[in-house]
């Protein structure tokens, strides 16, 4: 598949033949179906990039596509993509299907429910294709509505509240964002005085560094809301924990990395004097949220608390390869992206499950349930070893790739970070190894749970499906690795040039 618009294509006409069902079960099998699609798209993809690749094309982005969409301002519906930008698009497949499967049980407002998911979905693939900033823009609107209506409708606890700080909160990132970019297109001449949106382009203009050091904390701490920048974090805890199953793996496993993304692919790549100059307040922000992420996680009794806490720590692993500025520790930033999607989508689905047959998700209270649901428990503790960074799973070729390249930094104030983000894995270990011992393993606890029901066809499809790709990159780190090593290298030689003055 070359033409990349119909990733955008595939969920919106999924969306609209949702709305079109009859009944529930319909709804259900068209959206399953649509993602099924998405996910054969994604790899058809994949196959005719490597095959491009393969005779020589080094074009920095395939498959593009481009039109005037708004010509008076020079707005263009730009899309392409490279390697980075393919492993987004492998991840976002992944976590749609999975999303639906472990939602199957769905049957308040089901209609609206998967039509929401699917625009989610179309927002994302949208984001990772688009080489217009205002179009990326754009799609990063359309996946921020239907996470507040997510929550606000079909979550638990205190919903309202937290659907509307979740809100806020990323509106705030995407007002810093559109301002971020629109003082970089008014920053820009291609010839004539005329202004562009042009990814590529930009990317080679020569933005003074004064101009740069004002935009690109614009841009950086704009997207960085999304992927839980300290100290905008806040809404991660209380978004996922009210947030259902499905709505809690897109959160986690495919808009948090939409900031990483972005952060990486607009501020870093356009802003890279300016990169330079902040990289020590990136690392510093970053390993904060390690630590702190990492020891309140540990005080947490919830186990969706406990992943949204442990989520905020493991993007600042994200955050803290970016800020490195080196190939290996980048390099380490964008599989991380693709490991904690993969990781945490599979967490909240686990605790999903438990949560459904067990009506609690209070570590105290559950005990035991891996005799009775044994799949199910297999799957959190799958997932809790991952993100604790067993080898053999993807949490730890991501995270030791970063370690090495942070370590590459002679200087002591990164060395210092690199020695504190890597004594955080001890605390996730303790947090992942108690959870997992008193909640799944351990005697029984309530006799409730003497006669539960293991995890139905569906949950083991998706488990199955994030289970493989962990593993997959896990014991196979090689291949994500040459998928994306060339693209790093652009935007390290971006940063290696000359800084201007004037």
């Amino acid at each position: 598949m070359t033409n990349l618009s119909f990733l955008i294509l595939i969920p919106l006409l999924t969306a609209l033949a949702v709305l079109i069902c009859k009944n529930s079960l319909q709804v259900k099998w068209t959206a399953l179906s649509g993602s099924i699609i998405q996910l054969g798209a994604a790899f058809s993809l994949l196959i005719s990039y490597l095959a491009e690749r393969a005779i020589g094309n080094t074009t920095q982005m395939l498959f593009e596509t481009r039109f005037n969409w708004f010509k008076a301002l020079n707005i263009q519906y730009y899309v392409g993509v490279d390697g980075i930008s393919i492993a987004m698009i492998l991840l976002t497949a992944a976590v749609v299907i999975a999303g639906i499967l472990v939602s199957w049980k769905i049957e308040t407002l089901t209609k609206e429910f998967f039509f929401l998911l699917m625009l989610l979905s179309l927002g994302a693939y949208g984001f990772f294709i688009s080489l217009d900033l205002f179009t990326l823009f754009f799609f990063l609107e359309v996946a921020v509505v239907p996470k507040y209506l997510l929550i606000a409708i079909w979550g638990s606890g205190k919903k309202e509240y937290s659907a509307m700080k979740l809100a806020l909160m990323l509106m705030t990132g995407s007002a810093l964002v559109l301002l971020g970019i629109l003082l970089t297109y008014f920053n820009t001449d291609i010839g004539n005085g005329v202004h562009t949106f042009d990814l590529l382009k930009i990317s080679h203009q020569q933005i003074p560094l004064a101009t740069q050091m004002y935009i690109f904390p614009l841009l950086f701490v704009g997207f960085g809301i999304f992927t839980a920048l300290f100290p905008f974090h806040t809404w991660v805890p209380d978004g996922h924990s009210s947030a259902p199953t499905a709505a809690s793996m897109f959160l986690a496993g495919i808009s948090m990395k939409l900031g990483g993304y972005g952060c990486l692919r607009v501020a870093t790549y356009l802003m890279p004097e300016a990169t330079k100059e902040y990289s020590w307040l990136i690392v510093l922000l970053s390993i904060i949220a390690i630590i702190y992420g990492a020891f309140a996680t540990l005080m947490q009794k919830d186990l969706k608390y406990m992943n949204a806490y442990s989520s905020v720590s493991h993007c600042g692993f994200i955050l803290l390869g970016i800020g490195m500025l080196n190939q290996t520790a980048i390099n380490g930033a964008v599989i991380q992206m693709v490991s904690h999607g993969l990781m945490t989508a599979l967490f909240f689905g686990a605790i999903g499950m438990i949560y459904e047959r067990t009506h609690t998700r209070e570590i105290n209270q559950l005990g035991g349930v891996l005799k009775t649901i044994p799949f199910i428990g297999t799957v959190y503790i799958i997932a809790g070893l991952c993100s604790l960074g067993l080898p053999g799973f993807s949490g730890f070729v991501a995270e030791m790739t970063i370690f090495m390249g942070a370590w590459q930094k002679p200087e002591l104030f990164y060395r210092v970070a690199t020695v504190l983000a890597c004594a955080s894995i001890v605390v996730t270990a303790v947090y992942i190894l108690r959870a997992a011992g008193k909640a799944v393993m351990g005697p029984i606890k309530n006799e409730k749970f003497l006669n539960l029901k293991d995890a139905t066809w569906n949950e083991k499809f998706a488990s199955a499906l994030l289970i493989i790709a962990i593993l997959a990159i896990g014991i196979t780190p090689f291949l994500l690795l040459d998928l994306i090593s060339p693209d790093t290298q652009i935007i390290i030689q971006n940063l290696s040039r000359g800084v201007i003055n004037n």
